[in-house]
């Protein structure tokens, strides 16, 4: 599987994840995980279901806004629909017993200096590189 290089949308998508992430802190002083967001919208819901409704709408609108203004959006997955599966629910239970996700952990946590999303965040990492190694030249799914 080939991976197209986009620096520059790259690039774009880093700024406003961490535009967005210090917004948030600085206006509501709150944590852009984005399992944590969606956790608060179900029920019992939170008292500040608002914001992280319109936070998860503004995370699924953006795309659909960058597609209507000429924007592409390449992916490929290159596994089964029941491998796809399992790993969302090996990725549910990392992010229960990891106390947060990606976002959380590697754009906030890291950000704030928490040792605790900094060793996440090498787990995180390690296990990634790992699973592309094994997908790209070990495995065949």
């Amino acid at each position: 599987m080939e991976t197209e290089f986009t620096p520059w949308l790259s690039l774009a998508g880093g700024v406003l994840i961490g535009l967005s992430a210090t917004l948030l802190m600085a206006m509501n002083g709150r944590i852009a995980g984005m399992t944590g967001i969606l956790t608060g919208i179900i029920p019992p819901f939170s008292t500040d279901w608002a914001w992280r409704i319109a936070f998860l709408v503004g995370a699924i609108v953006a795309p659909v806004i960058y597609l209507f203004a000429g924007g592409e959006i390449a992916y490929a997955v290159p596994v089964s629909l029941p491998l796809l599966i399992l790993g969302g629910l090996i990725v549910g239970v990392g992010v229960y017993y990891g106390a947060g996700c990606t976002s959380g952990h590697g754009v906030c946590g890291m950000a704030r200096l928490s040792p605790r999303s900094i060793a996440a965040t090498a787990t995180f990492m390690i296990a990634t590189a790992v699973t592309v190694y094994v997908v790209r030249h070990i495995a065949e799914i």
